[in-house]
């Protein structure tokens, strides 16, 4: 892999994108969205031959690590294709991040077609409260998926939690008991102000990561990892067993002057920093531009100027970021 050729103002290198694929979702989880969404027209939407020239152009600026993300990625069409595409880039991570309802049918081509890892999202064990967070996930489906991850092979496989008091923060130890017994990570997410929400108050269902990590340590010891995750969690390991248990923490602990890392929107806007606005349309580059990939590159890099040294979530004003995770891409 070439040396990354993007660096901000501040020093930090950006070697890791993550790109959405889609702003649809088969569930609708009230974190992430509203429960009657109105979609981007087709034609807003970027082609899969223009998601892949921006991945292969972020590869050739040096990107070492590459995540596809939704809504939900595997609910478009011919994503394989896009993966098999992607996956001949000689990337060293490829990842992404997926409800799991289609694994059960797709782990083993998503596997063959070169992606390396998936994180899996996981909010609950108990069917009941899984239906209400996710409103429309089958728990059984999702289970489902897990176990064709495990089955056809991946290099990592890693559950997301989202943890919210009141719908799901006393499940902290089922959960990361159940990460022990399948052999995978696990990873405790603070929920982020993303969107305008009316399913619960934001700043009475924060749920800390020091509070989650407080209620695991009554369970297991929590040994600090020394392996850089590549990404914005905090990792620890517990005396016999495999399984990590990471931390994302973007309002308690917040990983600004270490990030290392851009969004790319469905609709191909270039977002520098997941809690604020500056954005670069990429979309119209690529349209603009349909043959050579020079005028895309230099955009990509003249944007690293634009991103800021750190976000500033506040759980108790009024929402700073007006556009939903499914948006923003996952």
């Amino acid at each position: 892999m070439p040396e990354s050729r993007l660096t901000d103002r501040f020093g930090r290198t950006v070697n890791y994108v993550r790109l959405s694929v889609t702003d649809r979702c088969d569930f609708r989880c009230v974190y992430c969205m509203a429960e009657d969404m109105t979609f981007l027209p087709r034609q807003q939407v970027l082609t899969l031959e223009e998601i892949a020239r921006v991945a292969r152009t972020f590869s050739d600026l040096g990107t070492e690590k590459i995540r596809l993300t939704g809504g939900e990625p595997l609910v478009r069409k011919d994503i394989l294709e896009l993966v098999k595409e992607i996956g001949s880039y000689g990337l060293r991570d490829f990842a992404m991040t997926t409800n799991g309802s289609q694994l059960p049918t797709m782990a083993e081509d998503l596997r063959r077609a070169g992606l390396h890892r998936l994180n899996i999202s996981l909010d609950s064990l108990d069917e009941d409260k899984f239906r209400r967070i996710t409103r429309t996930g089958r728990l059984s489906q999702v289970m489902d998926g897990i176990d064709a991850a495990r089955e056809a092979g991946f290099r990592g496989i890693k559950l997301n939690t989202v943890v919210l008091k009141g719908r799901n923060d006393e499940e902290v130890p089922e959960l990361v008991d159940f990460a022990r017994r399948k052999g995978v990570d696990i990873t405790f997410i603070e929920e982020m102000p993303l969107g305008q929400i009316t399913e619960h108050d934001r700043g009475e269902a924060f749920c800390s990561s020091d509070e989650v990590r407080d209620v695991i340590r009554q369970h297991h010891d929590l040994v600090p990892a020394t392996e850089d995750s590549g990404g914005p969690a905090r990792y620890y390991r517990m005396p016999g067993s495999k399984t990590r248990v990471g931390f994302i923490s973007p309002h308690s602990h917040n990983f600004c002057a270490t990030c290392n890392r851009v969004r790319v929107t469905v609709e191909g806007r270039l977002l520098l920093c997941l809690g604020n606005e500056h954005s670069v349309d990429l979309r119209r580059v690529l349209r603009g531009n349909p043959v050579s990939d020079d005028k895309l590159q230099q955009t990509i890099i003249d944007a690293m100027d634009l991103k800021p040294e750190k976000h500033h979530f506040d759980l108790n004003g009024d929402v700073q970021i007006l556009r939903f995770m499914n948006m923003t891409g996952g």
